[in-house]
């Protein structure tokens, strides 16, 4: 018998332990963060909440972001983003400047632009595809993160993807802009002088120059885009990016 009461206490102690530690861990899923790192209380975001709100935030950061650099001039009139001449090939700029080649210098810069213009048409199917792909996990590592987690979440989930795609396009795209018609007389200017100087030629791969470019700069403006949902309350076009971003207000 007093066996029977000393297994019954044990299980009673165990019951209330067990519904405690389960209580604990209710309230602790139903807190948020707050902005200085306390908790505060419910009303909390739920999992398909904050999923909905970044998708949608990466969504609109991916179509304007994409949309400004695929227009004509996206990349060239955007200092941000202006894909200059080739650093590695400076000489080969001086060079057909001391020549006065001026005119072909800024063409040769204008159809680079052109091509990563161009290019940049293709992102966005791969960029919604990693969005699809978002983990709850995922979600509140980017909600919580700082400013541009969700261009970096992009970045490494994309950039490999976006440098097959890119590549091909960029090829089509420096043919049709006749990007060699203006590089290649350039470089062979400058090549022919290294027989003098002693100088290594240049054999800079422009295809693969102006897909990391415009990669680059697309991911540039698609940060831009996300700064203003984090901060500008006024970009937070809808009720769901209105409460995930709004959540991370300063109380």
């Amino acid at each position: 018998m007093k066996k029977i009461w000393i297994s019954g206490m044990i299980l009673s102690v165990l019951t209330l332990y067990s519904c405690d530690t389960l209580n604990t861990v209710a309230q602790t899923a139903t807190e948020v963060l707050t902005t200085d790192g306390g908790t505060a209380s419910a009303p909390a975001l739920t999992n398909l909440e904050v999923i909905s709100g970044l998708k949608e935030a990466l969504t609109i950061g991916i179509k304007n972001g994409a949309g400004k650099a695929s227009i004509v001039d996206g990349f060239m009139n955007n200092a941000k983003i202006k894909l200059p001449f080739p650093e590695e090939a400076i000489v080969v700029k001086d060079k057909a400047l001391e020549l006065g080649l001026d005119g072909q210098v800024d063409k040769f810069v204008l159809t680079m632009n052109r091509a990563a213009e161009d290019a940049s048409s293709t992102a966005a199917p791969i960029f919604i595809d990693a969005i699809k792909n978002m983990s709850i996990s995922d979600g509140f590592a980017i909600l919580k993160g700082s400013d541009g987690a969700a261009t970096q979440f992009l970045r490494d989930n994309t950039t490999a993807q976006l440098v097959t795609a890119f590549s091909p396009k960029v090829a089509e795209s420096t043919d049709k802009v006749q990007l060699t018609k203006y590089w290649t007389p350039l470089t062979n200017t400058y090549n022919k002088t290294t027989f003098l100087t002693g100088k290594p030629k240049v054999n800079t791969d422009l295809n693969k120059y102006v897909t990391d470019k415009a990669i680059t700069g697309l991911f540039t403006l698609v940060e831009e885009e996300e700064g203003k949902i984090r901060k500008d309350p006024v970009a937070r076009v809808s009720d769901i990016l209105k409460k995930v971003f709004g959540s991370l207000d300063p109380k």
